[in-house]
Order: structure tokens, then C-alpha cells, then sequence
């Protein structure tokens, strides 16, 4: 097992990686305290996980509860929202229960933005089952959910007291989903460390193949990175943002088509190509390193051409972003493979590139 630290000084955390980490009760131990402990996941992964953390959460006296939501990103919403709070509130939880957020993206940032509300904050556990989690959305803090007219705008900043990235989990993960959490590691490369994404480039193939090896060294790579940034810039006031690399675009294409059309990754994947031919147009990255990008994106099994939504119609949603500023777009580029900032962007060259990408 490899632990990792994301340093938040008195709200530091431990961000477990291995496999058969559910069974282990002395990982859950210190951060689970009250006497309720409620499982939130939903009914893809609850069949598969929720008895074994059920029986590890049991085993160290505590009363288990679990709220089982329904799967995908069409129901991160209020109404999911709410069956979280009707299971705390069913069971009578105080503001010492925890919450357990296993699964993916979605009950990650769901469960968190629940934790954060009930009782003005009690605390709760990351346990990612996707590589996507894993890789990303497990790790900082950042939870919420959609509105119609734009994605994670409702939400807060809520550490979790611990991340245990199971590896074994991903056995189980069908091949649309591993492709979704790969856009991230390979995000991860783009905007902070060339070597890694030379890394990933060289070991796609295993990476695609579940080799459990290439698969913890993404996870460990990647978290390196997120823990990092969020460390320097917890609220993201500056840094942190380039975390976004991909997404302006990618939420746009989210939201235009439908919550769930697409999976997050994909859209970001997608996007990540997009982003990375405006760097391109606005002389900011050599030209060749777009089918560089756009390469390893397709080789990950992740689109590389966008939705045709329509120009105005993605400017519109883009302007819908919590990058914006005045309703002024703000795109998070790069300046070369490894390194990322946020600008703004003509108008001409970002109708050019979804022109030339949809």
C-alpha cells in the first residue's frame, strides 16, 4: 500500500493506494468515530462493494446505514440530494456519523456536498471505485451538483478525513468508464509533468489492459499532482484552476447534449484536444504537438471530435462556467506539454477551433 499526504495543515489527509483496502479496518478506524456510519453509493456498485465496507464498518461497532442512489450523472441533482438526507435523518444520525462515499465521481462529489450541509458539516471517507475518482475527483475537496443550465455550479469545498483508492476495484469497472477516468491521468501529464505523459503515452496499452502495476503508478502519479496543486491552492484562487484543462469545453459539451449522454471523461477527453488546438492557434504550443494530444486521447478509447451543439450555442454554455469572469470565458491552455495557465481567448480563434473539432 502506498499513502500519500494532502497537507491542509490541521485538515490534512491520508490518500491510501492498494488493493483488498476495504477489508481493512484499521484504515477506516481513525476517521470513522461516531457511532452512525452511512454508506452512500448506488445500484451498479452496491451489489458489488457495499456489504464488504458494511461488514469492515460493522466489525469496528458501528451501526451502518446505506443509501443507495441511482447511477449517473443525469440524477446529480436535489431530489438524489435529498435521499441522502432522508437515510441521515431516517436514522436518527447526530453530527458525529460519517458518511462513506464509495463509488464514483457523482456519489464522490454528491456525498461530500451532503456531508458538508447536514448539521452545517460532519465528516466523511472517499472510497473511489472508479479510476476517474481515484485518479481525481476524490482528492481536494470539491463537491456539489449539477443545475440544468450548468454543471457543479451548486456546491462547497469540504475535505474528506481520508481517500482509500482500492485498485482491485477497477476489475470491475466496465471499459467505458476506465477510458473516462484515463482523460484525467492523462490530464494530469498535460498541464504538470511531461514525463508522466511521456509515461502514459509508453504504457497505454497496459493501462487499457487493467495491468494492476500501471494502473497504481497512474494513481499514484496522479494524485501526487492533484495533492500538490490543491495543497498551494485549496479554494482555487489561482493554480488550482488549471485543473480544468479540458473542462470549459467539456462542460459545455455535458450539458448541450444531456447530463449522461456523454460520461465526464469523455467530454473532457474531447475537450482536452480542443484546448489544446486553441494553445495552438493562439501560438502558445508547436502546432504538432495537437495530434500528439489528440493521439493519446483516441489511444485511451476517448473521443476526439465534439458534438456538433452549434457555435453560439457552446459559447453560451461556456459562458456558464465558474471560470468566467463578467461573462467573459477564461480557458485554461497550455504554454507547453507540462505547464498550463488561464486566459481569455479571442473570439475569432475559439469559434476557428470548435469549427475545426466538431
Amino acid at each position: 500500500m502506498i499513502t500519500l499526504k494532502l497537507d491542509l495543515g490541521e485538515r490534512a489527509y491520508p490518500i491510501h493506494i492498494g488493493t483488498e483496502l476495504l477489508k481493512q479496518d484499521a484504515l477506516f478506524a481513525p476517521h470513522v468515530r461516531g457511532t452512525h456510519a452511512v454508506i452512500v453509493t448506488n445500484t451498479t456498485v452496491a451489489p458489488l462493494y457495499a456489504e464488504q465496507v458494511a461488514q469492515t464498518l460493522q466489525r469496528l461497532g458501528k451501526r451502518v446505514v446505506t443509501a443507495v442512489l441511482p447511477d449517473g450523472e443525469a440524477h446529480k441533482n436535489w431530489q438524489t440530494l435529498n435521499l441522502i438526507f432522508d437515510e441521515l435523518l431516517g436514522a436518527q444520525a447526530d453530527r458525529k456519523a460519517t458518511l462513506i462515499a464509495l463509488g464514483g465521481g457523482v456519489v464522490g462529489d454528491m456525498t461530500g456536498f451532503a456531508a458538508a450541509c447536514y448539521m452545517r458539516g460532519v465528516p466523511f471517507v472517499q472510497v473511489p471505485t472508479t479510476l476517474l475518482a481515484q485518479v481525481d475527483s476524490s482528492v481536494g475537496g470539491k463537491t456539489g451538483i449539477n443545475h440544468p443550465l450548468g454543471k457543479n455550479m451548486i456546491g462547497a469545498f469540504w475535505q474528506p478525513s481520508a481517500v482509500l483508492a482500492d485498485i482491485g476495484t477497477l476489475s470491475t469497472l466496465p471499459d467505458r468508464e476506465l477510458a473516462a477516468g484515463m482523460a484525467e491521468v492523462i490530464k494530469h501529464g498535460a498541464i504538470a509533468d511531461e514525463t508522466f505523459f511521456d509515461w502514459i503515452e509508453a504504457h497505454i496499452d497496459a493501462l487499457n489492459g487493467r495491468d494492476t502495476a500501471a494502473l497504481t503508478h497512474a494513481v499514484q502519479r496522479s494524485c501526487e499532482i492533484k495533492a500538490a496543486v490543491v495543497a498551494s491552492d485549496e479554494r482555487e484562487q489561482g493554480l488550482r484552476a488549471t485543473l480544468n484543462f479540458g473542462h470549459t469545453f467539456g462542460h459545455a459539451i455535458e450539458a448541450g447534449l444531456g447530463y449522461g449522454e456523454w460520461l465526464h471523461g469523455e467530454a473532457v477527453g474531447c475537450g482536452m484536444v480542443m484546448a489544446a488546438d486553441l494553445s495552438a492557434r493562439l501560438g502558445f504550443i508547436d502546432e504538432a504537438m495537437v495530434p500528439r494530444i489528440k493521439a493519446v486521447v483516441a489511444a485511451a478509447g476517448l473521443p476526439v471530435t465534439g458534438p456538433d451543439l452549434g457555435e453560439d450555442r457552446y459559447i453560451d454554455l461556456m459562458r456558464v462556467d465558474k471560470k468566467a469572469e463578467g461573462g467573459d470565458i477564461r480557458f485554461v491552455l497550455l504554454n507547453r506539454l507540462g505547464q498550463a495557465f488561464m486566459t481569455s481567448v479571442p473570439d475569432a480563434e475559439l469559434r476557428a477551433t470548435l469549427r475545426a473539432n466538431v
